[in-house]
């Protein structure tokens, strides 16, 4: 197998994002291993401490490890007696805080596992958004996912949960009532809720495996122009094919515009970033990657986008490494105008792996440049049109979240107008690329 097959292989399971997720294995022990120091550290702390170092020697971006010896550091984190998990796994945070890189971090089980199922896209539970009323501590759905065991028994937005399987929730945070709420597919869970008209009442549901919505879309009539407005919440593994089918039933809805908003979008997995960038590119680069010993890889356009319609990116501060990714690429290839404040600035990509006793570990592999060769670490994306939001403005869109994507939003506003120029300026623009692909 060459090099470049390799690679294209390995980079399905790298992740972009500033909650690091994704999941991949590797083969810890190499022939250097002998059976006597396998039997010492089989089932001992140590094996999961040795593991997590292995993977830094073998895989972490700089050779130099932030100017600590790696070597000596594996001495002496094998000469120490660790009489738990807790003592080790300690002790692998403290040896990866000296390489000063926050992306190259240590998961405990619980840990791993939450993130794991966030970048799949997917978790075992009834399918509610929770919130909490910051007054009164109480807990209330903020809706139901579509399809879900919640909305298919009639499950509200604004239904209070005063009880999940007998306990009250008072005095429970948004984790602990999410920890309870999931669970294994095929149980059953009783809830407890309260709803304005009807009052208290108990629904027994059965948990589901659930494919969380990483992408929402409406079409919206802006003047002139029909708007298909998508919002980007993370690059899932589903992302890619929910955004495939967001912007095919726009464009059978005859939107002429587009606005891709990717506010507060952490990242997430890097084939999903490169994947939902060739929807929108037709031709170009979109990102390259750059690994320890300066080898690289180029990723481009492969002549499949969806739609050549205008379109207009939200970025803010919170959009980050994806995100980052798709925005400078549809940037510098003045396939949009990105229009918000400056984004996070990560610039890494990282490998993820399972340990032997169920925790991760999160390795930074390589940097990446955006189409112009621009390192964003730090400094992330410029908007084409920058606008800031008021202190006042941030407010009342917390307050009110209806109204992102809506007049109401300065940020989509400008986004707006940005559109109704360019269509000026480009009154032909075709409603689509003559030979869609949809996969």
């Amino acid at each position: 197998m060459n090099q470049s097959s390799q690679k294209s292989r390995l980079f399905q399971g790298l992740l972009v994002s500033g909650a690091i997720v994704a999941t991949s294995t590797l083969s810890l022990f190499g022939p250097i291993w002998c059976r006597s120091v396998l039997a010492a550290l089989q089932d001992s702390p140590k094996t999961v401490v040795d593991e997590a170092w292995q993977l830094v020697n073998r895989e972490y971006v700089d050779g130099t490890f932030n100017k600590v010896d790696w070597q000596t550091k594996r001495q002496e984190l094998l000469s120490k007696n660790y009489t738990s998990r807790e003592q080790a796994y300690i002790a692998i945070r403290e040896a990866l805080e000296q390489l000063k890189d926050p992306y190259t971090r240590f998961m405990d089980p619980e840990q791993y596992q939450a993130l794991t199922n966030q970048t799949s896209g997917e978790l075992s539970g009834v399918g509610i958004r929770l919130g909490l009323d910051e007054k009164t501590k109480s807990l209330s759905v903020v809706e139901p996912i579509e399809n879900s065991p919640a909305f298919k028994a009639g499950v509200k937005p604004g239904d209070g949960i005063l009880a999940i399987d007998g306990k009250p929730t008072a005095g429970m945070t948004l984790e602990q009532a999410s920890a309870m709420i999931r669970g294994e597919a095929g149980k059953p869970i009783t809830l407890k809720l309260l709803r304005e008209g009807k009052g208290t009442f108990q629904l027994t549901l059965t948990r589901a495996q659930i494919e969380l919505p990483a992408v929402r879309y409406t079409l919206k009539q802006e003047g002139k122009m029909r708007v298909g407005y998508i919002r980007l919440n993370e690059f899932s593994s589903h992302a890619t094919s929910q955004m495939s089918q967001a912007i095919k039933a726009l464009t059978n809805q005859k939107a002429n515009a587009f606005v891709l908003d990717m506010r507060g979008n952490p990242g997430g997995l890097l084939h999903a970033s490169i994947e939902i960038g060739r929807m929108w590119l037709e031709n170009g680069a979109i990102v390259r990657t750059v690994g320890r010993q300066g080898d690289h890889e180029d990723f481009k356009a492969n002549h499949t986008a969806l739609t050549k319609l205008p379109l207009a990116v939200l970025v803010d501060g919170n959009s980050a490494s994806a995100s980052e990714i798709l925005a400078g690429a549809l940037k510098d290839n003045r396939r949009a105008t990105v229009v918000g404040t400056q984004t996070f600035g990560k610039a890494l990509v990282q490998s993820v792996h399972s340990l032997s006793d169920g925790s991760g570990l999160a390795v930074t592999i390589a940097h990446y440049y955006t189409p112009n060769g621009t390192d964003i670490g730090q400094k992330g994306v410029t908007p084409d049109v920058k606008i800031d939001l008021t202190d006042a403005q941030r407010k009342q869109l917390e307050s009110n979240p209806t109204w992102m994507g809506t007049r109401k939003d300065p940020q989509y506003a400008r986004a707006i107008a940005v559109l109704e120029k360019t269509r000026l300026a480009q009154p032909n623009v075709p409603q689509s690329v003559p030979s869609v692909s949809i996969r």
